[in-house]
C-alpha cells in the first residue's frame, strides 16, 4: 500500500472527523441510529477515508443500505507469508480483529442472511423483524431431534445473543423477544456465498448430525 501524507481538516470539518472516526472504530455505523453522524459522513467520506488510510484501514460505506464500517487493507492482514516476511517493527498492528465464529453462530447468520434475501425479493419493506421464536424454530429444522427441546431452544437463544453482540441482529426497544436483522449482513455474507447456499447447509446439517443435539 503506498502511503501519502495526511492533510489535516480545519474548521468544521475538523470537529466532526474526530467523533465519526472514532465512531467507526468502536463499531459499524449506520445512518438510522446516528443521522447527524451519517450526514456528516457523507460530506466527509473522502477526508475520513484518507486518516483512516494511515492506520491500514479501508472505510466501507454502502450509502443505498445506509451502513459503514472499517476493515484491514488486504495487505496488513496477518496471513503466513506476510507474518514470515515483513519486518516486525514496519508491521502494522490490526485495529481490526477477526472473529473465529463457531459452526453454530455461522449456521444461524446462514439462515438470516436467506431469509434477508427473500425479504428483499418479496416485497418493498426495507426492515426484516423475526421473533427469537421465529429464530429458533428456523434453526431447529436444520437439527436432528433432541429429547429436550427447551434447552435445545435456549441454546439457539444464546446462539442468537452473540450474534447480537458482533452486530447482526439489533434488538427492538421495549420488544425483548423481537430482532431487527442488520443489513450489514449482505457484506459479510455475499451473492456468489448465497449461491452456494443449498451445499452449505447441507454441509451443517451433516456436521449437526454428527452433535448431540446438534448444539
Amino acid at each position: 500500500m503506498e502511503s501519502k501524507e495526511y492533510k489535516a481538516p480545519a474548521g468544521k470539518a475538523a470537529t466532526e472527523l474526530s467523533p465519526l472516526v472514532v465512531t467507526l472504530l468502536k463499531s459499524v455505523l449506520y445512518r438510522e441510529d446516528k443521522p447527524a453522524l451519517w450526514e456528516a459522513l457523507l460530506r466527509l467520506q473522502a477526508q475520513v477515508a484518507d486518516y483512516v488510510a494511515v492506520l491500514g484501514l479501508e472505510l466501507i460505506c454502502d450509502e443505498s443500505e445506509g451502513y459503514a464500517y472499517l476493515r484491514s487493507f488486504p495487505d496488513t492482514a496477518e496471513d503466513d507469508a506476510t507474518e514470515e516476511t515483513a519486518s516486525e517493527e514496519m508491521r502494522i498492528p490490526r485495529l481490526v480483529s477477526r472473529r473465529q465464529l463457531t459452526y453454530q453462530v455461522s449456521l444461524i447468520l446462514a439462515l438470516l442472511r436467506k431469509k434477508l434475501a427473500e425479504f428483499d425479493a418479496g416485497g418493498t419493506e426495507t426492515r426484516l423483524v423475526l421473533s427469537r421464536d421465529e429464530i429458533v424454530d428456523m434453526v431447529r429444522i436444520f437439527l436432528p431431534e433432541s429429547t429436550n427441546e427447551t434447552k435445545q431452544s435456549d441454546k439457539i437463544a444464546a446462539q442468537v445473543e452473540k450474534i447480537v453482540e458482533l452486530g447482526f441482529l439489533r434488538k427492538l426497544r421495549g420488544q425483548e423477544s423481537a430482532y431487527e436483522v442488520r443489513r450489514i449482513l449482505k457484506a459479510f455474507v455475499d451473492a456468489q456465498w448465497l449461491s452456494d447456499f443449498d451445499e452449505r447447509l447441507a454441509e451443517y446439517q451433516k456436521v449437526a448430525q454428527g452433535r448431540e443435539g446438534g448444539f
